[in-house]
Protein backbone atom coordinates (compact mmCIF):
# COMPACT_ATOMS: atom_id res chain seq x y z
CA UNK A 1 0.00 0.00 0.00
CA UNK A 2 1.41 3.25 -0.66
CA UNK A 3 1.06 6.04 1.54
CA UNK A 4 1.78 9.77 1.75
CA UNK A 5 1.37 12.58 4.16
CA UNK A 6 0.66 16.29 3.70
CA UNK A 7 1.29 19.29 6.34
CA UNK A 8 -0.87 22.33 5.38
CA UNK A 9 -1.30 25.45 7.02
CA UNK A 10 -3.07 28.84 6.68
CA UNK A 11 -3.53 32.25 8.02
CA UNK A 12 -6.03 35.21 7.61
CA UNK A 13 -5.92 38.24 9.28
CA UNK A 14 -8.97 39.07 11.73
CA UNK A 15 -11.39 42.55 10.74
CA UNK A 16 -14.32 44.01 12.07
CA UNK A 17 -17.56 43.47 10.21
CA UNK A 18 -16.43 40.23 8.86
CA UNK A 19 -17.93 36.45 9.29
CA UNK A 20 -15.78 33.97 11.33
CA UNK A 21 -15.63 31.19 9.39
CA UNK A 22 -13.90 28.33 10.82
CA UNK A 23 -14.09 24.65 9.64
CA UNK A 24 -17.04 25.19 7.82
CA UNK A 25 -19.43 26.74 10.44
CA UNK A 26 -20.08 30.47 11.05
CA UNK A 27 -18.96 31.21 14.44
CA UNK A 28 -20.26 34.57 16.53
CA UNK A 29 -17.84 36.72 17.45
CA UNK A 30 -17.03 40.42 16.88
CA UNK A 31 -14.32 40.24 14.37
CA UNK A 32 -14.29 37.63 10.99
CA UNK A 33 -11.50 36.21 8.72
CA UNK A 34 -10.60 38.64 6.20
CA UNK A 35 -9.77 36.65 2.58
CA UNK A 36 -10.46 36.31 -0.59
CA UNK A 37 -13.12 33.63 -0.47
CA UNK A 38 -14.69 33.14 2.93
CA UNK A 39 -11.67 32.93 4.97
CA UNK A 40 -11.84 29.49 6.40
CA UNK A 41 -7.83 28.94 8.02
CA UNK A 42 -8.85 25.27 8.71
CA UNK A 43 -10.43 24.09 5.15
CA UNK A 44 -7.27 25.80 3.89
CA UNK A 45 -4.85 23.82 5.38
CA UNK A 46 -6.72 21.15 5.16
CA UNK A 47 -6.42 21.72 1.51
CA UNK A 48 -2.98 22.39 1.37
CA UNK A 49 -2.11 18.99 3.13
CA UNK A 50 -4.33 16.69 1.09
CA UNK A 51 -2.40 18.79 -2.18
CA UNK A 52 0.72 18.38 -1.18
CA UNK A 53 0.61 14.48 0.10
CA UNK A 54 -1.10 13.93 -3.80
CA UNK A 55 1.72 16.34 -4.92
CA UNK A 56 -0.77 18.63 -6.68
CA UNK A 57 0.77 21.88 -5.46
CA UNK A 58 -1.27 24.32 -3.09
CA UNK A 59 -4.38 26.37 -2.66
CA UNK A 60 -3.42 29.13 -4.18
CA UNK A 61 -2.06 27.52 -7.50
CA UNK A 62 -5.90 25.80 -7.78
CA UNK A 63 -8.11 28.36 -6.49
CA UNK A 64 -5.91 32.28 -7.28
CA UNK A 65 -7.06 34.99 -4.78
CA UNK A 66 -6.63 37.06 -8.14
CA UNK A 67 -9.56 35.15 -9.80
CA UNK A 68 -13.25 36.76 -9.09
CA UNK A 69 -14.67 32.84 -9.61
CA UNK A 70 -13.28 32.78 -6.14
CA UNK A 71 -13.89 35.76 -4.64
CA UNK A 72 -16.39 35.08 -1.31
CA UNK A 73 -16.86 31.42 -2.26
CA UNK A 74 -17.19 28.86 0.55
CA UNK A 75 -14.26 27.15 1.34
CA UNK A 76 -16.45 23.72 1.45
CA UNK A 77 -16.48 23.88 -2.29
CA UNK A 78 -12.90 24.25 -2.65
CA UNK A 79 -12.46 21.59 -0.25
CA UNK A 80 -15.04 19.11 -2.66
CA UNK A 81 -12.73 19.99 -5.71
CA UNK A 82 -9.33 19.10 -3.89
CA UNK A 83 -11.27 15.76 -2.99
CA UNK A 84 -12.05 15.23 -6.40
CA UNK A 85 -8.50 16.09 -7.78
CA UNK A 86 -6.79 13.98 -5.05
CA UNK A 87 -9.60 11.01 -5.43
CA UNK A 88 -8.33 11.31 -9.73
CA UNK A 89 -5.01 10.26 -8.81
CA UNK A 90 -6.54 7.24 -6.91
CA UNK A 91 -5.80 8.46 -3.68
CA UNK A 92 -8.26 8.00 -0.80
CA UNK A 93 -8.31 9.76 2.78
CA UNK A 94 -7.32 7.91 5.71
CA UNK A 95 -6.91 10.78 8.75
CA UNK A 96 -7.01 14.31 9.34
CA UNK A 97 -5.36 16.12 12.09
CA UNK A 98 -6.03 19.69 13.02
CA UNK A 99 -4.76 22.21 15.12
CA UNK A 100 -6.66 26.11 15.26
CA UNK A 101 -4.49 28.30 16.66
CA UNK A 102 -6.69 31.74 18.28
CA UNK A 103 -7.24 34.01 21.27
CA UNK A 104 -10.62 34.63 21.08
CA UNK A 105 -13.38 32.88 20.92
CA UNK A 106 -12.60 29.58 22.27
CA UNK A 107 -14.25 27.13 19.78
CA UNK A 108 -13.84 24.27 21.49
CA UNK A 109 -17.70 24.10 21.86
CA UNK A 110 -18.02 23.88 18.08
CA UNK A 111 -15.64 21.60 17.42
CA UNK A 112 -18.23 18.40 16.81
CA UNK A 113 -20.18 20.56 14.55
CA UNK A 114 -16.94 21.07 12.28
CA UNK A 115 -16.33 17.96 12.46
CA UNK A 116 -19.50 16.26 11.20
CA UNK A 117 -19.62 18.96 8.17
CA UNK A 118 -15.95 18.08 7.20
CA UNK A 119 -16.50 14.66 7.44
CA UNK A 120 -19.77 14.46 5.37
CA UNK A 121 -17.59 17.36 2.98
CA UNK A 122 -14.66 14.89 2.63
CA UNK A 123 -17.17 11.25 2.71
CA UNK A 124 -15.19 10.07 5.19
CA UNK A 125 -15.57 8.83 8.74
CA UNK A 126 -16.30 11.46 11.97
CA UNK A 127 -13.50 9.00 14.06
CA UNK A 128 -11.22 9.79 11.10
CA UNK A 129 -11.11 13.73 11.75
CA UNK A 130 -9.41 15.12 14.91
CA UNK A 131 -9.65 19.28 15.43
CA UNK A 132 -7.86 20.88 18.32
CA UNK A 133 -7.40 24.28 19.12
CA UNK A 134 -5.25 26.40 21.40
CA UNK A 135 -4.91 30.01 22.37
CA UNK A 136 -0.64 31.49 22.30
CA UNK A 137 -1.21 32.76 25.62
CA UNK A 138 -1.39 36.44 24.25
CA UNK A 139 1.56 36.24 22.49
CA UNK A 140 2.08 37.88 18.60
CA UNK A 141 -0.61 37.66 16.09
CA UNK A 142 -2.61 35.21 17.32
CA UNK A 143 -2.73 36.33 21.05
CA UNK A 144 -2.97 40.01 19.56
CA UNK A 145 -5.93 39.14 18.17
CA UNK A 146 -4.89 40.05 15.14
CA UNK A 147 -5.26 36.65 13.54
CA UNK A 148 -6.15 33.21 12.98
CA UNK A 149 -4.35 30.41 11.79
CA UNK A 150 -4.57 26.56 11.48
CA UNK A 151 -2.53 23.93 10.77
CA UNK A 152 -3.43 20.39 9.52
CA UNK A 153 -1.35 16.78 9.21
CA UNK A 154 -3.01 14.17 6.17
CA UNK A 155 -2.55 10.50 5.72
CA UNK A 156 -3.76 9.34 2.05
CA UNK A 157 -3.43 6.02 0.73
CA UNK A 158 -3.31 4.77 -2.92
CA UNK A 159 -6.59 3.03 -3.47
Amino acid sequence: MKIRTGIGYDVHKLAENRTLTIGGIVIPHEKGSLGHSDGDVLIHAICDALLGAANLRDIGFHFPDTSAEYKGIDSKILLKKVVKLIRKKGFEISNIDSTIVLQKPKVKDFIPQMKEILAETLHIPVNDISIKATTTENLGFAGREEGIAAYASVLIYLQ
